[in-house]
């Protein structure tokens, strides 16, 4: 078995964290826990020998229902990207929402759409989350049920 970090093999299988580089045994996207080749970033099989990640991602302590509904109700602000992570896009949405409703006092055309943009977002992702095209957090674990 291969650290899913770093890439270097464990020294036995019931190895907790690699003693190469600290990385809880699981986590990590780089590398194939079968194989150690390094894999693309977003990859569920690897390219190598067709492993599926699945068996070996670690379990994310965060819920995909919990994630959807935030991202249904409460989307247009990133607050489901937030609870995942995705501190980034969360960002995003949350700028381009608080523009769209300090604009809204003085035009009302440019900031409707400046909200209707990231609402669209985040039901969306909330959707996706929810029906399973998101399956992960930031960190590369796989959501609860």
């Amino acid at each position: 078995m291969f650290c899913r970090n770093c890439g270097s093999q464990y020294t036995t299988d019931e190895a907790v964290i690699c003693v190469n580089c600290g990385t809880q045994k699981g986590m990590g996207v780089n590398f194939c826990p079968a194989c150690g080749h390094q894999t693309p970033p977003g990859t569920m099989v690897c390219l190598n020998c067709g492993v599926g990640f699945e068996n070996y991602a670690a379990k994310s302590d965060k819920s995909k229902m919990a994630a959807g509904l935030l991202g249904i109700f409460l989307g247009c602000f990133g607050v489901h990207n937030f609870y995942l992570g995705y501190t980034s896009k969360a960002v995003i949405q949350l700028v381009i929402s608080v523009v769209g409703l300090l604009l809204s006092c003085c035009t009302l055309g440019i900031s409707a759409f400046l909200i209707l943009i990231p609402s669209i977002w985040g039901l969306v992702e909330g959707i996706m989350i929810l029906t399973g095209s998101i399956k992960t957090d930031a960190k590369g674990n796989l959501l609860k049920d």
